[in-house]
């Protein structure tokens, strides 16, 4: 076949960037065309995304890949944030970053209206005050203007999509996150949202991965899972259906691929969350607080006159004591940005823990805590679905963190595969090609994901000492 290359706009967090993915009929081959921050801005006190900057780095991106006559192009960004348009279809204000101090206290404003057992059993997502629902349920609250003018509610990817194309949809991935889709029903899940007085009339047609949504500049436009971690399982390169996946970056999501989502008492007092996939498939994971700790960490030392890379920091990190203070990485505290190295040391001496002193042994804290943060969540899944992994793929940038793959090995006793490091982008072309018709399926896909990119395994070591620490550590 003469060789295609589609483009991958991927936002995350702290950076964006457009991707070209090649496909000469064997391999795949990816090319960096640009390169972004993502930076947040406060204004007033509330902590925007700057959509207006990040729209402009977008299509200067996509005006460069115009030189490999992309056959199409797909958007995948993070989850929960959104925008409102007016019935001009104009932006309504600058979306809200997630870590925004708007959505305090609104879970327990929808429980007085909603109780916590129905807004499982309508969504079955995991309860996190950063999800679409309170965020909406704070502009309820706060009886928003906003929500009088609204017409239309787009995910994050969906207003790119929008301002791409014009089509007002929202893709089923990035949905599924807002904990206002029902599975159950694969609709919206409007009786919840009236009942919380979220005007259900904004909210548009939810569309598949693999939807031609319409050009941009004469390229075609495909969603692909518009979710990122939905991106990323889509490439992970399993040839056997007993895996475990850990996407690492600013967050972990740790999870397992299921045919349909597990909505039960047990799923609910487990807390984990039913997100959708491609192809049939949902995500049945729980997002552990991740690398963020860490660069909140590397952050606060900037600030303070040292500049240290990652690698410095774990460098540091393997000479410090092992499993000697481990902190709840999930705990709200961690949420939003601030000085971590001085939480990190409130929360071990709470907890009665020696306090690490030395960069070297808050990142090895870090490290090791979120290690045996998965593997207490793996647990919790396997058991919830009584299935059985093999072995832990874990994609994205994270995996380039050596010391926190083995210690992932090491906590959990199951091997570790990594890579690819670009999985995101790899899943957002893979759904592309698929809809070009280049690729049959996504079995065909991950076998050619893993035929291109390299992977690296570990074992696990030392496993008896990591369980010792876990179960000290829980029964603090």
């Amino acid at each position: 076949m003469v060789k295609r290359t589609v483009l991958a706009v991927d936002l995350g967090a702290e950076s964006g960037r457009v991707m070209a993915v090649h496909f000469d009929g064997q391999l795949l081959s990816l090319e960096e065309i640009s390169r972004f921050a993502n930076p947040t801005i406060t204004v007033r006190g509330t902590l925007h995304w700057d959509f207006l900057g990040l729209w402009q780095n977008i299509t200067h991106g996509i005006e460069k890949g115009e030189a490999f006559s992309p056959a199409s192009l797909g958007v995948d960004t993070w989850g929960v944030d959104f925008g409102l348009l007016d019935k001009h279809g104009s932006l309504i204000g600058n979306p809200v970053n997630y870590r925004d101090k708007r959505t305090n206290g609104m879970m327990e404003r929808v429980f007085e209206r909603v109780s916590r057992e129905e807004v499982f059993e309508q969504t079955g997502i995991q309860f996190m005050q950063l999800n679409t629902l309170y965020q909406m349920m704070s502009l309820v609250y706060s009886r928003s203007p906003q929500l009088n003018i609204a017409e239309t509610f787009l995910t994050a990817p969906d207003l790119l999509n929008y301002w791409l194309t014009g089509a007002k949809v929202c893709e089923f991935s990035n949905a599924t996150t807002t904990q206002l889709f029902n599975p159950r029903t694969g609709m919206w899940a409007t009786d919840m949202l009236a009942e919380l007085r979220i005007p259900t009339h904004i909210f548009p047609e939810i569309v598949p991965p693999g939807t031609l949504l319409g050009a941009y500049d004469g390229i075609p436009v495909i969603a692909p899972a518009c979710h990122d971690t939905g991106s990323a399982v889509a490439a992970v390169p399993s040839q056997n259906k007993n895996f475990a996946y850990i996407s690492s970056g600013t967050w972990s999501l740790v999870g397992l691929e299921l045919p349909e989502p597990i909505i039960s008492p047990a799923a609910l007092s487990a807390n984990v969350t039913n997100e959708g996939g491609v192809y049939g498939t949902y995500r049945f994971l729980k997002n552990v607080m991740g690398l963020w700790i860490l660069q909140q960490c590397r952050n606060q030392w900037a600030t303070e006159g040292e500049q240290l890379d990652y690698a410095t920091l774990v460098s540091m990190a393997e000479q410090a004591p092992a499993l000697r203070s481990l902190i709840p990485v999930n705990d709200d505290r961690l949420l939003p940005p601030g000085n971590h190295p001085k939480i990190i040391q409130t929360l071990c001496r709470e907890s009665g823990q020696p306090v690490p002193e030395t960069k070297g042994e808050i990142v090895r804290c870090v490290l090791e805590s979120l290690a045996l943060k998965y593997a207490s969540v793996l647990e919790n899944l396997l058991a919830l679905s009584n299935r059985s992994a093999d072995v832990i793929h874990i994609v994205g940038g994270g995996t380039q963190n050596k010391l926190l793959n083995q210690f992932t090995a090491d906590a959990t006793g199951i091997p570790v595969q990594i890579g690819p490091i670009e999985a995101t982008v790899l899943g957002n072309a893979l759904v592309q090609l698929i809809t070009l018709g280049d690729i049959k399926n996504l079995d065909e896909g991950r076998a050619l994901i893993a035929e291109s990119f390299p992977t690296q395994t570990y074992i696990p070591k030392n496993s008896l000492a990591w369980a010792d620490a876990r179960r000290l550590h829980e029964t603090k």
